[in-house]
């Protein structure tokens, strides 16, 4: 059987004598390495049963790839494939490297895909960019992939698969395609909601398959040159590593397919056969060869596509798609063997360098891409070493809706003790923080769809990724007792007592300041320390005006006829929660006249990652109820306000160069202008909670570039707050 690389339209790729010969300069183990390997492998593999003897062996893994960096360009499809490793043991190790790796490596590409638009192996790099974004909201990072794959979408290239045709690298036509094509396709959609993303992946997918999968073996050729050739022992040609791309993107397929996706269940069909097949085609080794049904006459193993394989078969023994009794023992043996060609410094070897002769490589040899599928591999066993050591449960998230639910704060019981969630669907850990007896994460959801989420005790992991800071809350005694709060979208203050007594400004004010961001970074601390905050130096600034008006959501009691706010700044406050993604603080507001009737306040404000709206819960001490009037202060010239069931929405006129603040309150009640401001009025019970959102954006943001969009934004917060998804706890083992 003769393999070649996936066909690349530039010359990029070193030749398989050019690896050789770098590969010279280290020392070689002994044949097959097992003279050099076999006591360390024994050691390793005594004790591989444990979790943290995984995470250990992946993160030595990719320290020697980190320590010994490819030479391919950063956009090449070997290198986007180690990419996709280090993102999976991102999502489970403790440090902090293999991620920054990741951003910096995007950085560097300045996020863009390879340079041929229609190669699919010049936008595999994409997956990881989207997962990247998926974690930090920023919108530079799928940008460019973007606006390429819309210009593909809009400009489609179609035709047959036959290899002989003119453009046929502009389509799926060979079966490595479906792991770096789809994914990176699949990704986007999750990442924005876009449908078209994900029904293009899906219907090419099936264009592919019903072209090159064999129905009768449950494998792929490689493409349509392979239909007629034959192995040595007149078997039909199947590429084990070509096979193992397409297991890899199976899974990575169905790790972003919603569960109520159409396609779905023929999708988990294919997988089941290719995966029952492949099980008759291990070796007593534990790996697979080079040529899946003529072994014999390729003797080498091949960690690169072992590593694929055992990658599919753990993830369809973690999702319950594959028999554990049945599947279970073969993907843990491949992973052992994986293990045994992991030298002591981590190099991982037995890799089938691109286009070399599979009957014989140098079996020390790597390359990244084998690395990749060796950690992605690694993130599906160590899961199940998890499981297997520790009792968990299982939080289901569901999305009766239509919306696209991104980052939606999700609150589940808590057991005793410290614990850590893992996403079911990818195996990563996800940021998550304790709150008194629940525990908060975040979850991104399709219309309809349903996610679940396996909650374990902290203390049977042997590391928990890093979190971000995404939501802080502080008290800022140095700036005039405000206090101000803020998440990675926006940011906001109101005042306290110091300014009262202040000389300069002797400001009483119930309304809400907002700071204005154009930078997922936490700012606060920063921007109060320099003092400087009125001027824009790439992150934001303060712009807004308050004064004496409501500003962006402040409130007062409202008669009908005249607004009541509190006759004085707050007089104390209480951090309940600072971070990482939820901050949570009250507020005591001292009784005050309004209108005759005494008045008090006790005011909690919560700020999500996330998300542009903060949430208020007020409980008034009053006789009797009381309407409450939250307001937006109203600017002179042309601005857009616009209201409708539950919400109500400005999008001020331009602040000379500051470009446009917008505010936006979400509370069911009626919608009155009054005084200069747009009011929403609502009912309080005195003692019973009084809850409203306020949010804002700015013009300059990347998020809110129009005011159509900005109102959009808010119809659809109002949309996710009058329809919160299901949360439900199941027990685990």
């Amino acid at each position: 059987m003769t393999q070649t690389a996936s066909p690349v339209p530039r010359q990029r790729t070193l030749s398989a004598a050019l690896c050789l010969a770098l590969l010279a300069a280290a020392p070689l183990a002994a044949p097959h390495a097992q003279a050099a390997t076999a006591v360390r492998g024994a050691a390793d593999q005594a004790t591989a049963a444990s979790p943290a003897a995984v995470l250990n062996v992946m993160q030595r893994a990719a320290d020697w790839q980190l320590a010994h960096p490819s030479t391919y360009p950063e956009d090449d499809w070997t290198q986007a494939v180690g990419d996709a490793g280090m993102m999976a043991l991102a999502g489970v190790s403790g440090e902090r490297r293999y991620r920054d790796a990741m951003i910096a490596m995007g950085e560097r590409n300045r996020w863009k895909l390879g340079p041929s638009m229609y190669h699919a192996d010049d936008y595999v790099v994409g997956q990881t960019y989207a997962e990247l974004y998926l974690q930090t909201r920023e919108p530079k990072m799928i940008a460019p992939m973007r606006a390429q794959f819309d210009y593909m979408l809009d400009n489609p290239r179609e035709g047959s698969l036959y290899w002989e045709t003119p453009g046929v690298l502009h389509r799926w036509a060979w079966c490595d395609a479906l792991f770096m094509g789809p994914p990176a396709w699949a990704r986007l959609y999750a990442a924005t909601g876009d449908q078209r993303y994900l029904d293009f992946a899906v219907k090419n997918w099936w264009l592919t398959s019903d072209y090159l999968y064999d129905k009768e073996e449950h494998l792929y050729y490689r493409d349509s040159r392979y239909f007629s050739k034959r192995e040595a022992n007149g078997r039909k040609v199947f590429w084990g590593r070509g096979n193992g791309w397409v297991m890899g993107g199976l899974v990575r397929m169905l790790q972003y397919l919603p569960a109520n996706h159409p396609s779905r269940p023929r999708f988990v069909q294919q997988f089941s056969e290719m995966s029952a097949k492949l099980l008759t085609l291990q070796q007593s080794d534990g790996t697979w060869r080079a040529s899946l049904l003529d072994p014999a006459s390729y003797p080498l193993q091949e960690s690169s596509g072992t590593g694929l394989y055992t990658y599919a078969l753990a993830y369809g023994v973690n999702q319950g798609i594959l028999d554990r009794a049945r599947f279970g023992p073969a993907a843990v043996k491949a992973w052992d063997a994986l293990v045994a060609n992991v030298n002591a410094d981590g190099k991982l070897t037995h890799v089938q360098p691109i286009g070399a002769d599979p009957k014989s490589y140098d079996p020390n040899s790597t390359d990244v891409y084998g690395v990749g599928a060796f950690l992605m591999a690694g993130s599906e066993i160590y899961r199940m070493r998890l499981l297997d050591s520790a009792p968990s449960s299982v939080v289901v998230v569901r999305n009766g809706g239509s919306l696209h639910r991104a980052d939606e704060s999700v609150e589940a019981p808590l057991a005793a003790g410290d614990v850590a969630v893992l996403d079911a669907a990818t195996s990563r850990i996800v940021a998550s923080q304790r709150l008194e007896k629940n525990v908060l994460f975040q979850a991104t959801l399709a219309p309809g769809e349903t996610r679940r989420y396996l909650v374990l005790p902290r203390a049977s992991l042997p590391a928990v990724p890093p979190v971000d800071a995404k939501a802080h809350a502080r008290f800022v005694p140095e700036r005039l007792d405000d206090f101000a709060w803020e998440n990675d979208r926006t940011a906001h203050r109101v005042y306290g007592p110091a300014i009262m007594r202040d000389p300069k400004e002797m400001l009483v004010s119930a309304g809400v300041d907002v700071w204005s961001k154009r930078t997922r970074a936490l700012v606060l601390d920063k921007w109060y320390a320099s003092g400087d905050y009125h001027t824009d130096r790439g992150e934001g600034m303060d712009f807004y005006k308050v004064g004496k008006a409501l500003g962006c959501g402040g409130l007062a009691v409202f008669d009908g006829g005249r607004l009541h706010p509190a006759s004085s700044n707050f007089s104390k406050w209480k951090v309940l929660a600072d971070g990482p993604l939820r901050a949570v603080f009250e507020l005591t507001y001292d009784q005050w006249d309004a209108g005759g009737r005494q008045v008090s306040e006790l005011r909690r404000v919560s700020i999500d990652a996330g998300t542009n709206f903060s949430r208020v819960e007020s409980r008034f001490a009053a006789k009797g109820p009381l309407e409450i009037g939250v307001g937006i202060a109203q600017r002179e010239g042309e601005g857009r306000y616009s209201q409708g069931n539950g919400w109500m929405s400005y999008w001020e006129p331009a602040h000379g160069a500051d470009g446009n603040a917008a505010c936006a309150v979400l509370l069911e009640g009626r919608h009155t202008p009054h005084e200069g401001q747009y009011l929403a009025v609502g009912k309080a019970q005195p003692g019973k909670p009084f809850v409203y959102y306020l949010g804002a954006g700015w013009s300059k943001n990347a998020d809110f570039p129009t005011p159509e969009a900005w109102e959009r934004y808010v119809k659809e917060a109002a949309q996710r707050v009058a329809e919160p998804v299901a949360v439900s706890v199941e027990s685990g083992k």
